[in-house]
């Protein structure tokens, strides 16, 4: 069996990129055991604090695989920045680096092509509101139109504009991304974009006509939740609940 290459980076960064790199990791961690990985594919990357560095997955390495130590720092050009064995997907990066160009914001940025949002991403009429996850998002959504593999440079300007200020983006015929100050914010953007457009497919299943919520109320959710979190965003309030049951699924995240 491969074996993949021990490394321990603890020691030898900064005590805050140590935690953006386990932060991240744990995201991965989460990302796949909540069942939303595709292979080796799609990408979530992290702003190294202080810097304009970015960490992302080694190319290669199942999400489960990830660890603090494996991530790959790289530039906004995707050049790879410390000595390490892995490499990374440029065409995967080429998405994460025109939303970090743009959107200084955005200190992480999770890209994921899972069934329900592909699904509900390319339906002409998208997402609708149809349940309180759906509220989450559709205050702050863009839509950029699939152009085949990201590999042309030309796609980012693109892909900047349709994001625009949004923190969510849905992918017609792709998938989704969303982004956030911090780790725990994008995943939990994320988690609600899941939610609402499972919940959105089921609906539709059943064929039979359905109460959307008001305009008004898709409105008001914002100011709501920023009561229900006291102040506080959603990531910060349920991220160290998402870091224990990180912890819980396999320690060796951190590592």
């Amino acid at each position: 069996m491969f074996e993949l290459p021990q490394l321990d980076l603890k020691n030898k960064v900064s005590a805050e990129e140590w935690q953006a790199r386990v932060d991240l990791a744990a995201c991965y961690r989460l990302v796949e055991d909540m069942g939303w990985g595709d292979l080796i594919y799609t990408h979530i990357s992290a702003k190294v604090p202080g810097t304009e560095h970015y960490l992302v997955n080694a190319f290669g390495l199942s999400f489960d695989e990830v660890t603090a130590s494996n991530l790959v720092k790289v530039d906004l050009q995707g050049n790879i920045l410390d000595e390490t064995p892995f490499d990374i997907n440029p065409a995967g990066f080429t998405i994460h680096s025109a939303v970090h160009e743009a959107r200084a914001d955005a200190h992480c940025v999770i890209h994921l092509h899972t069934n329900a949002t592909i699904a509900v991403s390319t339906l002409k009429e998208g997402l609708l509101p149809l349940s309180q996850y759906s509220c989450f998002s559709l205050n702050s959504i863009g839509h950029h139109g699939y152009e085949g593999l990201a590999v042309n440079p030309e796609e980012k300007k693109r892909l900047q504009e349709d994001m625009g200020t949004n923190n969510f983006l849905l992918l017609p015929n792709h998938g989704a991304l969303t982004v956030g100050p911090t780790v725990g914010d994008a995943f939990m953007r994320m988690y609600d974009l899941q939610r609402a457009c499972e919940i959105q497919l089921l609906v539709q299943a059943t064929g039979q006509e359905v109460i959307e919520v008001a305009p008004e109320i898709v409105e008001g959710i914002s100011k709501q939740a920023n009561v229900v979190h006291s102040g506080s965003t959603g990531g910060q309030k349920s991220w160290p609940a998402m870091l224990r049951k990180a912890y819980r699924l396999d320690p060796g995240f951190a590592s």
